[in-house]
């Protein structure tokens, strides 16, 4: 089994299909930054199905189990469906998933679960329009994401819903938002991160998720909700049960780090591997690729990559961001949540 310098196996990975999207969210591809004339990727540097594909085989031959394809906003990809059924037929993916904004799920949801992608994770904030329409940047009404949530399950996917919590944006809301979408899916709320170089994160701006849990709950305390086991090793949101039944879970990478179990590897629409969400480096696949490397080459230079990783920043967060306030960090555009 290959494992990395803290003995972590390599199990998930994310694959990044664009770096465009169709929102401006705050946190992730700020309006200020990503304007009008923002120069995206050409379409001659973004790895071709093909090469996906092929770097997918390599993973998997590796260990890796899951697959999840991200953007920016992957549902800008042109033909995204064929792509999922390419990845669909490699021997050894037990579950392939899409990070999603959900605003063109309701024409594309019954071709990518044809083609066989299992399951969605939609993102959304708010459901007060204006609070919302703040916060992707673009004015944009939750219906429409609400739409692409109900198109996706009338499809068959499985679906869980993602809330990024803001200190003074959002958190008056998370109630309502619970209340009114937990009989439709899984809601996952996911503290504000560092990640990338635009989103303004500080410290005060994080919710920890013992207060979100409290804010969940009918009486304020959070009493009401009991914590599960973790389905698996590695299992990003710590889970917890209502007392009527309903599951919420809790992404805490500020509060409560889970570098230890982290298995995933990600790789950006240009074919760069990143083994951390909060890399400011990566290592080149594309260029071997396009130069005919075969595969075991890959095969060898995605092991060595792992094998040598010691990455953990949500641990070292405090440490890092006192001393290398200007360190730089890949984009969440680039690579996915």
């Amino acid at each position: 089994m290959l494992v990395d310098q803290l003995g972590r196996p390599l199990r998930d990975l994310r694959i990044s299909v664009t770096d465009r999207c169709n929102l401006r969210c705050t946190y992730c591809m700020p309006a200020g930054i990503f304007g009008p004339d923002y120069a995206f990727l050409p379409r001659a540097e973004l790895l071709s199905f093909e090469e996906i594909e092929r770097l997918a085989r390599t993973f998997v031959d590796l260990g890796v189990q899951k697959l999840r394809i991200t953007g920016g906003e992957p549902t800008l990809r042109r033909d995204l469906p064929e792509l999922i059924s390419r990845l669909a037929k490699i021997e050894g993916v037990q579950d392939i998933a899409l990070t999603t904004n959900g605003l063109l799920l309701p024409r594309m949801s019954a071709d990518l679960r044809a083609a066989g992608l299992d399951r969605v994770t939609v993102s959304i904030d708010s459901l007060d329009p204006e609070v919302f329409g703040r916060m992707n940047g673009l004015g944009t009404h939750p219906q429409k994401v609400l739409d692409g949530i109900e198109a996706a399950l009338t499809a068959g996917l499985g679906v869980k819903i993602n809330t990024v919590v803001q200190r003074g944006v959002n958190e008056d809301g998370l109630r309502n938002l619970w209340l009114a979408l937990r009989d439709r899916a899984v809601l996952r709320f996911i503290e504000f991160m560092d990640v990338g170089n635009h989103n303004g994160w500080n410290l005060d701006s994080v919710v920890p998720s013992r207060e979100v849990l409290a804010r969940l709950s009918a009486d304020g305390t959070g009493a009401e909700f009991e914590a599960l086991n973790p389905n698996y090793t590695g299992e990003v949101a710590a889970r917890h049960v209502s007392a009527d039944g309903h599951e919420v879970g809790l992404i805490s990478s500020v509060s409560a780090p889970f570098c230890g179990d982290c298995s995933r590897a990600r790789i950006s629409a240009v074919g760069v591997l990143y083994t951390c969400l909060f890399a400011g480096s990566g290592t080149d696949l594309r260029a071997p690729l396009r130069a005919g490397a075969d595969d075991e080459a890959m095969r060898t230079l995605v092991s060595e990559v792992w094998s040598a990783r010691t990455d953990r920043y949500s641990e070292e967060r405090g440490e890092i961001t006192r001393g290398q306030k200007d360190r730089q960090k890949v984009e969440m555009s680039h690579i996915g949540g």
